[in-house]
């Protein structure tokens, strides 16, 4: 599936409705067999700017604040707690809110020319929330010198540093997100979310626990019909027939 941020005369602004959409789009048939991947793009020059900073003037309630902020917190947990893999395809800017779109994501493949920064520092909102998705994903100091400066990485930088998995000359964009994702159609899709949400589940737990409770899912795992069939097939030299 992809979902296609558009509204680049807003700079593709994470408003109240544009988070409601996304919502609805990422939680849309989830369960579907036939949902594999879902790819994040933009139409534009900037990938997403972040927070709509009219929505957050002091014109606006506090409760229409927490409302937003609250909003984007399930949106970017919800990333990762949907059974399929998710995909950011960056062709521009991301910025605060933005960047945490992208740095939430499974995989992200970006263009050459795609920045990532955190800048409400410069605007006297400090990118609270955004570090949370950003400190899980890069070098703290690298993390903390975008907090602090809010100067942008570019594509390379975000690539070596971990922000994203491939860097690729904007015509290629397509279609490197397009082999990522006929690649990961290839697999089961019980595996693979099993494999997804045992990930992250073991990213919080220290290594004897994550040990132990990885260790009980490869034994589940064996139990699937899919983990059967793959092996199986493997055994026999032949492609396995998914179950999903």
């Amino acid at each position: 599936r992809n979902i296609i941020l558009n509204n680049p005369r807003k700079r593709n602004a994470l408003s109240l409705s544009m988070l409601q959409s996304l919502r609805e789009d990422l939680l849309h048939d989830f369960k579907s067999k036939d949902l594999r991947v879902i790819i994040i793009s933009a139409e534009g020059p900037v990938f997403c700017s972040g927070h709509d900073l009219k929505e957050l003037s002091s014109e606006d309630d506090v409760k229409h604040h927490s409302q937003v902020f609250e909003l984007c917190a399930e949106v970017m947990t919800l990333i990762q707690k949907l059974p399929v893999p998710v995909i950011a395809k960056v062709n521009g800017l991301a910025t605060a809110a933005g960047c945490q779109l992208v740095a939430s994501c499974d995989i992200a493949v970006a263009s050459e020319k795609s920045q990532f920064a955190t800048p409400g520092v410069n605007i006297g909102l400090f990118c609270s929330t955004p570090a949370v998705a950003l400190g899980r994903s890069l070098p703290r100091k690298v993390a903390l010198e975008m907090l602090f400066t809010g100067e942008p990485l570019s594509a390379q930088e975000a690539l070596m540093h971990g922000l994203v998995s491939k860097v690729v000359p904007e015509e290629k964009l397509e279609e490197e997100t397009m082999k990522i994702s006929r690649k990961i159609c290839e697999s089961s899709k019980s595996v693979l979310a099993l494999g997804k949400a045992t990930f992250y589940r073991q990213m919080t737990q220290d290594l004897d626990t994550a040990y132990k409770m990885t260790t009980q899912v490869m034994v589940d795992n064996l139990t699937l019909r899919d983990g059967q069939e793959g092996i199986e097939a493997f055994i026999q030299k032949r492609k396995p027939v998914w179950s999903h």
